[in-house]
């Protein structure tokens, strides 16, 4: 995995620039880097990167909104209401309010999957750390909403199964199948990302100008088919998390 993060100037840039002032003020909280003057690694830079991206483009987009919409504004209302048909299918008419974080969760691992198509940059998601956070982010706030839609033990005892004698059965099989989740979602976009860019880079060592192109073209739309599942079973989760409350 480091072979792919070995050379990368912008890294460098970043950590010339950053790095001794970051490692200062850690310093202040008695944390001590080895290394001062390079220690971000690739992936927090990529990271920082994607998100800077869109946190502007959204800012400058959103910043002329007008009651007839331009391209742009059409654009941001038919990927907002995508989100919410989507959430809305699968939870039903409440899901509308869960738009904010599985929007921005999945725009940001979309973008994440393409930036490795940028000479002289990669995918954060092709590094197993990220894909795991976005996977921790996803069941902290499923586990969240289901508590805050149906009080803690209410939502706890769906875990103990509708059967009380089943119930030390029971409880150890949902806590794993819970946990699984998380290594499902990581593991499954950090296995096609990773992939697709090594793939890549092998192809560019060998003919650095045709023969990528098609392997570059099938990661565009494998790019949007991870984030489209990352952002699927995310809906499901939190049906899974929010909806028992009907069913009970």
């Amino acid at each position: 995995m480091e072979d792919l993060e070995h050379s990368l100037y912008i890294v460098e840039l970043f950590n010339k620039i950053f790095a001794k002032p970051l490692a200062w003020i850690l310093s202040l909280f008695g944390i001590q880097i080895k290394n001062p003057e390079h220690f971000i690694p690739n992936t927090v830079v990529m990271c920082i990167i994607a998100a800077t991206a869109l946190i502007i483009f959204f800012f400058i987009a959103s910043k002329k909104l007008q009651l007839v919409p331009s391209k742009i504004q059409s654009f941001l209302e038919l990927l907002y209401k995508a989100f919410e048909n989507q959430l809305i299918e699968i939870i039903g008419q409440q899901g509308s309010q869960y738009v904010p974080l599985v929007a921005t969760i999945g725009i940001f691992i979309f973008t994440s999957n393409l930036l490795g198509l940028i000479p002289g940059l990669m995918s954060p998601t092709s590094n197993l750390n990220v894909t795991a956070a976005c996977a921790l982010v996803v069941f902290v706030y499923y586990h969240w909403q289901g508590v805050k839609s149906q009080g803690i033990l209410k939502y706890l005892k769906h875990f103990f199964g509708p059967i009380p004698f089943l119930a030390p059965l029971m409880l150890p099989i949902e806590i794993i199948s819970h946990f699984s989740r998380v290594v499902s979602l990581s593991i499954r976009l950090f296995g096609n990302i990773f992939a697709e860019e090594l793939l890549i880079v092998v192809m560019i060592s060998i003919i650095p100008f045709f023969l990528p192109l098609p392997f570059m073209a099938v990661a565009i739309f494998t790019a949007f088919i991870q984030a489209f599942v990352f952002v699927m079973l995310t809906c499901i989760y939190l049906a899974g998390a929010v909806a028992q409350e009907e069913e009970h």
